[in-house]
């Protein structure tokens, strides 16, 4: 079932608004990398080092109270989540100086206030983990996500330079830097926990965006073999318009289920998911404008046949010929 049919009979000029588009791109790029220069990451345990513990509660926990006394042992910035049952918690605990005996002392005392607060007559609190990521490890972490990150893009950009002219190589490249660096952006302006997990939602969203831009791009090349007297703008646009239904299905039941994880998968999750959502809207609006409006910048060998021009002058009659999506 189509859940957007009016989408066949659309012939929208996606082209038109490309430079309100550019604008928007110019400042979610410029705006992520400011905020990354002068305000960074917050790197979660995995890659600042700090302690993980996992703990299950007799009864169902008063988070806020248990923040407030866990807070009060002077320990740093402590963050405790829900996770699975009701009754499971998540307390991440900052790196603590003193080396090993330090991070001992850390996880006896926030112990020991657990306790006193949760040990009832009926049950005990059960410590399913604890366990300390150090800075060296931290750090091994950090390149290893970084060469992921960088190993998985060159995989991306290879495939369509390989599979496409390299114009939409070309275009790739940007639309990925794109998507990448606004969510990354993301994590800093909220201050959003980033880690391993969140660092594979970046991925994620490089291969959704990839995935979308090359449905396009191929019925942009099979446009231009098919219209050869057409001007580039037109075909865009009647490429643009073709896959429009399949663009947007696929982004909606995206969005269907990533909605349902953030309504229910908790907060352990929330920071994954939160990235995959604007990464979802992001991509698809990079698809559609990014990708797609900046190949009239790139010289094409048949360009003077087909009397494509740089300014926004109206196509020719082919423009309105159509194929059905």
């Amino acid at each position: 079932m189509r859940l957007f049919k009016f989408a066949d009979e659309l012939k929208i000029d996606f082209v038109k608004g490309r430079y309100l588009a550019f604008v928007v791109t110019g400042i979610m790029v410029l705006g992520s990398v400011g905020l990354l220069v002068t305000k960074g990451l917050n790197y979660g345990i995995d890659f600042s080092g700090g302690i993980m513990m996992e703990i299950q509660t007799p009864v169902l926990p008063d988070l806020s109270k248990m923040r407030s006394d866990l807070n009060g042992l002077g320990l740093g910035n402590i963050s405790i989540q829900e996770f699975g049952t009701d009754r499971d918690v998540l307390i991440r605990v900052p790196e603590q100086a003193g080396g090993e005996d330090a991070q001992k002392h850390a996880i006896e005392s926030i112990k020991a206030s657990i306790d006193a607060e949760y040990t009832q007559a009926d049950g005990v609190v059960e410590y399913r983990r604890s366990e300390y990521v150090g800075p060296q490890v931290g750090d091994e972490l950090k390149k290893s996500g970084m060469w992921a990150f960088l190993l998985t893009v060159a995989g991306i950009l290879g495939y369509i330079w390989y599979r496409f002219e390299w114009q939409f190589g070309v275009a790739a490249i940007l639309t990925l830097v794109h998507d990448t660096t606004a969510v990354i952006g993301l994590f800093s302006l909220l201050w959003m926990n980033f880690d391993l997990g969140t660092l594979a939602a970046v991925l994620l969203v490089a291969g959704y965006s990839t995935n979308d831009t090359v449905i396009v791009f191929d019925r942009i090349r099979e446009n231009r073999r098919k219209f050869k007297k057409m001007q580039m703008r037109d075909v865009i646009n009647m490429s643009l318009n073709q896959t429009l239904a399949r663009t947007l299905n696929t982004s909606f039941t995206t969005l269907l289920s990533l909605g349902a994880l953030w309504l229910f998968g908790g907060e352990v999750i929330r920071d994954f998911v939160n990235a995959m959502i604007f990464g979802i809207v992001v991509g698809t609006y990079s698809s559609i404008y990014v990708a797609s409006s900046s190949l009239l910048y790139f010289p094409f060998e048949d360009s003077k046949k087909r009397g494509d021009a740089p300014d926004d002058g109206e196509g020719d009659d082919t423009a309105e010929e159509s194929v059905p999506a």
